[in-house]
C-alpha cells in the first residue's frame, strides 16, 4: 500500500454562496478521506496569481481570477490513500453539464451559460501541484 497523500481542495465562491460547503465536505469524508485543516479565505489577487500562475496569459485567466476574488473560498487540506486521484474523480468533469451523476459537479453543479469556472470546487491534479498549492493556502507545516 502506498503512503498517504495530502491535497488541496477549494470550495469556490459559488459553492460557498449556495451553502454547499457542508454537503461537499460530507461527500469527501463519506469517501473515507481525512480533513486535516480547514479555513475560510477571502483570496486576494496575489494569492490567486500565484495559485493560477501556469494559466497566466490564457484567455480564461482573468475571468477565473475575478470570479475567485468575488467571494469567500473554503480551503481544505485533505489526506488519504490516493487522495489526489480520488478527490478529482469525486469532483467530476470540469463542466457541470457533462459531469456524471454521483459526482459533486454532476449532482450539484449548474450550467450558468457563462463559463465553466463556476463549478463549485478545485482539487490539485498531482502530488507536485498539491504540495505547491497547500504551501500557498496553508503555509508550510
Amino acid at each position: 500500500m502506498s503512503a498517504l497523500e495530502e491535497t488541496l481542495v477549494l470550495i469556490k465562491p459559488d459553492g460557498v454562496a449556495r451553502n454547499l460547503t457542508g454537503e461537499i465536505l460530507a461527500r469527501i469524508e463519506a469517501k473515507g478521506y481525512q480533513l486535516v485543516d480547514i479555513r475560510m479565505v477571502e483570496p486576494n489577487r496575489d494569492l490567486l496569481s500565484a495559485h493560477y500562475a501556469e494559466h497566466q496569459g490564457k484567455p480564461f485567466y482573468e475571468p477565473l481570477v475575478s470570479f475567485m476574488e468575488s467571494g469567500p473560498v473554503v480551503a481544505l487540506r485533505i489526506s488519504g490513500h490516493r487522495v489526489i486521484e480520488g478527490i478529482r474523480s469525486l469532483c467530476g468533469q470540469t463542466d457541470p453539464t457533462t459531469a456524471v451523476p454521483g459526482t459533486i459537479r454532476g449532482d450539484l453543479g449548474r450550467d450558468w451559460g457563462l463559463s465553466v469556472q463556476q463549478n463549485l470546487i478545485h482539487a490539485s491534479d498531482s502530488p507536485e501541484t498539491a504540495a505547491r498549492e497547500l504551501g500557498l493556502w496553508f503555509g508550510s507545516l
